[in-house]
């Protein structure tokens, strides 16, 4: 029997996806559930999953062509293990049948104790030429993750294993000039080319500034350290600073209400809920997945859940409702070492507080001179409905609370 393999439904608000690689070929056996290509939408990466095992018989749409909702992508004949039913020709005049497109694109996904891999990890292996199989796995279901593969290539071993794959390749690419310059030109994925298009709207659309104050996070650090073994033991997760900005941020926000809303037409919309994008940053872009009524969350519930978002991303497995909704944003600079920075609004919110790296700085406490582990934060925002006074006392009140912990406890 054999089965249509079609273009899952697409979000509402997306029309239509690239189909980016395929990972199984005419000819070759699936099991059900196995992903069988990526689609690439303008704002998440989708798979394909096989409906029942049974072999591919036909692709019709090769990598690189734009799809739509319901479009046919490859035709499956249902049964394990077995050869396509009446069809005598063997699997490389059939593979000589499917559409034409490039070797690096339609290679098979490389597998782990027959599991897939996620879109990120898989890029990895096939740029880095590594055998899944030598791969220790730590994820779910024993899975390999990105960090599986970084602490795999750091090994002495998988060093020497992939220097000369790396050689290879470059001794393969054309040289350009004398000195063997050379350019590469990429075509620009259809998420890069959204957010690009993202970040020039809020510019061109909002009225955004920025204003900047410190914070002394002394008492932060001491009470974080006081506590973070119990922490763990207990809830079975770090005790981060993320989720005392978070709960910084949202005394803040209730308290002026403007910064948690946003613009409709002529309208200014007040939003009575509290969901905070987090952004996390991938190797295909920066995304922000929101944390939903975080006023509601424990310290633990929001620390597992920016883990999980954070996996997910990374992986791939990121769905368009975990990114859409947010009434306001956080993105934290300073794991990359950032000082100072001026965040972009992720619209239609309104604001977006940016965290920066923390550096101990010789500050005044009551007349004396101490040195205080420091941090800049930012505040951008719409001018339109914010004004300088309302996004400096913001920054202000998230201030005194981080700076004054039992603030957040009290909500004072």
């Amino acid at each position: 029997m054999t089965i249509e393999i079609k273009v899952p439904q697409l979000p509402e608000s997306v029309a239509d996806a690239t189909l980016v690689t395929w990972h199984k070929q005419v000819g070759q056996a699936v099991t059900r559930d196995e992903n069988l290509a990526d689609l690439e939408t303008d704002k998440v990466v989708l798979e394909v999953p096989a409906p029942v095992s049974g072999v591919i018989k036909e692709l019709r749409i090769s990598a690189g062509t734009s799809v739509t909702s319901g479009q046919i992508l490859a035709i499956l004949e249902e049964g394990a293990g077995k050869g396509v039913a009446g069809d005598a020709k063997p699997a490389a005049a059939a593979a000589a049948a499917a559409p034409a497109a490039p070797a690096a694109k339609t290679a098979a996904a490389p597998t782990a104790g027959g599991e897939k891999l996620a879109p990120s990890v898989r890029r990895m292996v096939e740029e880095k030429q590594l055998d899944p199989a030598k791969i220790p796995a730590t994820g779910k279901d024993g899975r390999i993750t990105k960090g599986d593969v970084v602490e795999y290539l750091d090994q002495p071993a998988a060093k020497a294993a992939a220097a000369p794959a790396a050689g290879k390749a470059a001794a393969t690419t054309p040289a350009t000039g004398a000195a063997g310059r050379q350019d590469q030109r990429v075509p620009m994925t259809r998420l890069r080319a959204r957010i690009a298009e993202r970040l020039l709207e809020a510019q061109q659309t909002q009225a955004q500034l920025t204003t900047f104050n410190e914070i002394d996070l002394k008492a932060v650090m001491d009470l974080r350290a006081r506590y973070k073994d119990v922490f763990e033991k207990k809830h079975g997760v770090k005790l981060g600073f993320m989720s005392f900005f978070i709960k910084a941020a949202v005394e803040a926000l209730k308290k002026f209400p403007l910064v948690n809303a946003s613009i409709e037409g002529n309208d200014i919309v007040y939003h009575e809920y509290y969901d905070i994008g987090v952004a996390v940053s991938t190797d295909k872009g920066l995304m922000v997945p929101v944390l939903r009524d975080v006023d509601l969350q424990s310290y633990a519930d929001i620390e597992k859940n920016i883990g999980a978002f954070a996996v997910k991303a990374r992986e791939g497995k990121i769905t368009l409702d975990d990114l859409t909704g947010g009434t306001f944003s956080i993105t934290n600079g300073g794991t990359f070492g950032s000082l100072l920075s001026t965040p972009i609004v992720n619209m239609p919110q309104s604001a977006i507080l940016g965290m920066h790296a923390t550096k101990e700085r010789p500050v005044v406490i009551n007349g004396q001179i101490e040195i205080r582990p420091m941090m800049y934060v930012a505040l951008s925002y719409d001018h339109r409905i914010i004004d300088g006074r309302e996004a400096v006392q913001f920054l202000v009140t998230i201030k005194d609370a981080l700076e004054d912990p039992a603030r957040l406890l009290l909500s004072v």
